[in-house]
């Protein structure tokens, strides 16, 4: 059994259970696919995936947070996506047998699965209903592409700092009386790339909605949507 020892089996079991692509599997089934997995630790920064293995390898995030970032030919830094626990990336590369132009990151300590090519599509082949929920994840992905070129395409920074956060909201929120908390955390030079903006952009409006009662921060950094942050879009929409 590839990377991982005997005594953490159970718990990697129910790691891989919890991850959306491999929900549908039965107990044996799972048991099956523990012994194809490599685990491989991470430390914050430490390069998961570059460009060109971006076709060799499907990656599942166990614990911790990943960055997929690009580099422009200015060698300015965007953030494509961010993936948490629980989530999987790298599955079209394995379809099409193409690179991504982009680089995946740990942005903070973090345990993976790497699943090869060959070892994917024998999952495939086998089990149906990992090929249904493949195609929903698939299409998922394809809105949310859709949707990071609306954000992209507004003129206004401020837009598009909260078109950010109403997406993130639906991704990664959490439901609190007081609105919605964002589970993912996130640095104002963070956000500033995944918005196409400048860090002193990013803080002087976050820095507005704060002080207007529309957004709170949290122990932790976590950031808390108020409902009037809500109320604000719903006016300007």
């Amino acid at each position: 059994m590839l990377g991982i020892k005997e005594s953490h089996r159970d718990h990697i079991l129910e790691l891989l259970g919890n991850i959306r692509l491999f929900s549908s599997l039965s107990s044996k089934e799972l048991h099956q696919l523990i012994g194809k997995v490599e685990i491989k630790r991470l430390r914050k920064g430490e390069v998961i995936l570059s460009e060109e293995d971006t076709n060799q390898y499907m990656y599942v995030i166990l614990a911790g947070k990943v960055r997929v970032v690009q580099t422009t030919k200015d060698g300015k830094e965007i953030i494509l996506a961010i993936h948490q626990s629980g989530e999987s990336f790298g599955e079209l590369s394995l379809i099409d047998n193409k690179t991504a132009p982009a680089m995946v990151l740990a942005a903070e300590n973090s345990v993976v699965a790497i699943i090869s090519r060959k070892d994917f599509y024998a999952l495939l082949y086998t089990q149906g209903k990992v090929i249904e929920t493949l195609l929903q994840i698939l299409c998922s992905r394809l809105r949310d592409s859709w949707g990071r070129i609306q954000l992209l395409s507004l003129g206004n920074a401020s837009q598009r700092l909260r078109m950010l956060f109403l997406r993130l909201s639906r991704e990664h929120g959490k439901q609190d009386a007081e609105g919605t908390i964002l589970t993912v955390r996130l640095t104002h030079q963070d956000i500033a790339n995944m918005v196409g903006t400048t860090r002193e952009t990013v803080t002087r409006t976050i820095d507005k909605w704060q002080k207007g009662g529309e957004i709170k921060f949290l122990k932790g950094k976590y950031i808390l949507l108020r409902h009037a942050f809500y109320q604000k879009e719903t006016e300007n929409a």
